[in-house]
């Protein structure tokens, strides 16, 4: 039996309304549904408008603002210069697929830690604490540097496709310019 997705109602007052208990519930509650894997959709109770995205990025700024945060302003304000260009798209991606790729590491960690040491959870995460001093700057670089990356082969593509529209449109006169000039930057025709 396929479990259904439990909706969430948002009223105008900014209070979530449970429809599978009846019940009002706070962000806490989300982010205990979160922590469980549960299938959930926060819907606008007037419009419907899905409003889950914005639900999941409230509790991160509330988890940001406490104790501990996870994302540096640096990685913030790259993540920012992301939005708008044509690697948006795959910024996305790329970090979905690493973070997943991060819990499947902590999962067998964990799995692993079990094994060697029973149900001994202070072991287990020293034993993921010790892991993540080591690896935590090479994650770290390793972002910077796809970004870099990405960065420049970005300017690439774009300088490539400005290279081809230049030479698209050198055998044209364009309206403004003087007789006797390309298009491309202003430099006399070749006449043969």
């Amino acid at each position: 039996m396929e479990q259904q997705v439990r909706l969430i109602k948002k009223y105008p007052n900014r209070r979530l309304y449970d429809t599978k208990t009846s019940s009002y519930i706070t962000l806490v509650d989300v982010k205990q549904m979160v922590l469980n894997h549960e299938d959930f959709q926060v819907v606008d109770a007037k419009s419907s408008e899905d409003l889950t995205r914005q639900i999941l990025l409230q509790i991160i700024l509330e988890e940001e603002s406490g104790g501990m945060p996870m994302f540096t302003s640096d990685l913030l304000s790259q993540m920012i210069r992301s939005y708008g260009n044509a690697m948006q798209g795959f910024m996305g991606g790329y970090l979905e697929k690493n973070l997943k790729a991060f819990q499947d590491m902590h999962k067998a960690m964990q799995e692993q830690s079990q094994r060697l040491y029973g149900d001994n959870s202070r072991a287990s995460q020293d034993l993921w604490a010790q892991f993540m001093n080591l690896q935590g700057p090479a994650m770290q670089s390793l972002m910077q540097a796809y970004m870099e990356q990405s960065q420049k082969a970005f300017g690439q593509f774009q300088e490539q496709m400005q290279s081809q529209a230049r030479n698209m449109l050198a055998g044209f006169t364009m309206p403004g310019m003087p007789k006797g000039e390309s298009s491309d930057k202003g430099e006399p025709d070749k006449k043969e």
